[in-house]
């Protein structure tokens, strides 16, 4: 995905906010996405996009399989309540 330049293109795409892998320390062999964009909207289009063939070509190349828990950020910010909790 970095080498080929498509992490990248994806991250140029209209709507992304954020889009980094990261490893584990304990589990090598998993890789966490990142995946955030301004909108369903922007993240409809970037499914329907000519990269998403790409992607399916790299999954099945190395036989990658995957699983997905979806997240929506909270727009209001971390409660006061949590601060305490939250080192800066």
């Amino acid at each position: 995905m970095e080498a080929r330049g498509i992490a990248d293109a994806i991250r140029a795409e209209e709507g992304n906010e954020r889009y980094e892998y990261f490893i584990p320390l304990k589990d090598p062999e998993t890789v966490l996405l990142i995946d955030s964009w301004k909108d369903q909207e922007s993240l409809d289009r970037h499914h329907a996009s000519a990269m998403m063939s790409e992607l399916a070509e790299l999954r099945e190349k190395y036989d990658l399989h995957m699983s997905v828990e979806r997240y929506v950020s909270d727009e209001e910010g971390v409660p006061d309540r949590d601060q305490t909790f939250i080192r800066k």
